[in-house]
């Protein structure tokens, strides 16, 4: 969580807005905190117990995680205030973006598995079929919000500065400044990271995770937090299986045992294979936000109607 690795602390950035520095910020990664725990370990054999020094747990801890000089319980107080801060921002992106009936996917996954080569061959599939926009999450430089506007699609670069992943605040941002169009499909690809990014809602429908045939099996069991957090994986790059030893049951095995919902479409963004499967599930998410959208409208207008007719009879 990022009360350990300490992300927030820089500087983050949205194209066509003032930097925004995190610290004194009224944002979700404010990570202000003035208490000091000082503790002490002593090893010594006259302790009566033997240590294993070949696996230390760091995350057995209430908090799941370690940071020196914090215990397990303000860790958790601290995490805590900072998710909850993070749903208010994430439930009012939710509701914007049904109301405009735009389906918002989370893309999430380590570095390098592939995911804005995925996105720009999405882009061009549906380029006839539906409007399409992007945010784009890294640390630095603008060159993957580059890469998404040669391919034809609106985007709108986030850099993070320290910052390893997007959080509702930031994204809450990036989308009244990109106003996806009503009806659209919005993608959001969160910076390269298996770890933080799991906890942090963004307002998305569904986060989609991306694991790449290069990668390896064991990474869901390695990282089981992001990939229990998922609704899809898309399992990567699988026209290079003829020279991996890469054993694609055992990786599925492996992502259904952490989640045993999770629906798995192996494809390639190199060569397109599997990306019917792929394309049709984004087209159909299209067109449940819409329904959604055009039944919560003609609700309220019979709601209207409803009460204006009360109203009239009222009057007698």
């Amino acid at each position: 969580m990022c009360n350990v690795c300490g992300c927030g602390t820089g500087e983050t950035r949205i194209e066509g807005r003032e930097p925004t520095a995190m610290r004194g910020h009224d944002h979700p990664h404010s990570h202000a905190d003035g208490t000091v725990h000082s503790h002490a370990h002593d090893h010594g054999a006259d302790q009566g117990h033997a240590h294993r020094h070949d696996h230390a747990d760091y995350g057995a801890g209430p908090a799941g995680a370690h940071a020196p000089g914090l215990s397990q319980a303000r860790m958790v107080r601290i995490e805590q205030d900072i998710l909850a801060k993070n749903d208010e921002y994430a439930r009012a992106n939710r509701q914007r973006l049904a109301e405009r009936g735009v389906f918002a996917l989370n893309l999430v996954s380590g570095p390098g598995a592939g995911k804005t080569a995925l996105l720009v061959r999405t882009i061009e599939a549906l380029a006839k079929r539906l409007p399409v926009t992007v945010i784009e999450g890294d640390q630095q430089t603008s060159m993957d919000a580059d890469r998404i506007r040669e391919a034809g699609a609106r985007a709108i670069q986030i850099n993070t500065g320290k910052g390893c992943h997007l959080d509702a605040h930031m994204v809450g941002h990036a989308i009244e400044s990109l106003a996806p169009p009503e009806g659209s499909l919005l993608m959001i690809e969160n910076v390269g990271n298996l770890v933080c990014p799991s906890a942090f809602d963004l307002g998305e429908a569904h986060k989609v995770v991306v694991l790449s045939a290069t990668e390896g099996e064991d990474k869901p069991l390695k990282y089981p937090d992001m990939f229990r957090a998922a609704s899809v994986m898309l399992l990567n790059k699988i026209d290079l299986l003829p020279y991996l030893r890469f054993d694609v049951d055992v990786a599925l095995a492996n992502a259904r045992r952490v989640n045993p919902g999770l629906r798995i479409v192996a494809l390639s963004a190199l060569t397109g294979e599997g990306f019917d499967d792929w394309l049709a599930w984004l087209e159909q998410g299209v067109r449940d936000a819409r329904q959604q959208a055009a039944a919560t409208v003609d609700a309220l207008r019979a709601r209207v109607t409803e009460l204006e007719a009360r109203l009239a009879a009222a009057r007698g």
